[in-house]
């Protein structure tokens, strides 16, 4: 018996020594699978840290492009109001020279004064063209879209409904209409 005894003992310890490598090879792969879930839980807070700061970087990048754009209303007609200027700037001067004009005869200092009027509508002019102000334009037929009749007069060197008078100048800005043209059309 101490023969089998002897063998059952030596398979005892096969098998323990088995089931202590199984054992040894179950615990690294659970040690592996928790290893994993942490490297997925780490990798998804590091996706979802980079989506929060691109989300952010978004948020703020469309705020600057809102500002902006109002800005931009905002000061849009910039340019346009320096260029004003000049005309201000004449007009200014022109009362400025008053107490120098007070020696002046009266014929001398009305030609000056009209020149400095000349002047200072030239340059509205070329402002208004610098920006695309044009005036609307008055020869021929009567246009509802671009003048405004006021009155109907009597003429024998019009046709009926043609501008006679342009009483106010109307202005377009590219192609909107700024302010129609006052006119008197004639009526037959």
């Amino acid at each position: 018996m101490s023969e089998k005894q002897e063998e059952l003992n030596k398979e005892e310890q096969v098998e323990n020594q088995e089931s202590k490598e199984e054992a040894k090879d179950t615990q690294p792969t659970e040690l592996s699978a928790e290893d994993k879930i942490a490297e997925l839980e780490a990798k998804l807070k590091e996706s979802e840290d980079k989506y929060f700061r691109v989300h952010a970087d978004f948020e703020n990048i469309k705020k600057r492009l809102e500002k902006e754009k109002y800005q931009a209303i905002d000061y849009a007609s910039e340019k346009f109001a320096k260029d004003l200027l000049a005309p201000i700037d004449t007009l200014e001067m022109a009362l400025a020279a008053e107490e120098a004009a007070k020696e002046m005869p009266s014929d001398e200092l009305l030609a000056k004064l009209k020149e400095g009027v000349e002047l200072t509508i030239k340059n509205f002019y070329s402002a208004f063209d610098k920006h695309n102000i044009t005036i609307v334009e008055v020869d021929g037929e009567f246009d509802p879209n671009f003048h405004n009749a006021v009155m109907q007069v009597d003429s024998a060197d019009h046709e009926d409904g043609e501008i006679v008078q342009v009483l106010q100048k109307g202005y377009k800005f590219k192609d909107r209409l700024l302010r129609p043209a006052m006119v008197s059309i004639c009526k037959k």
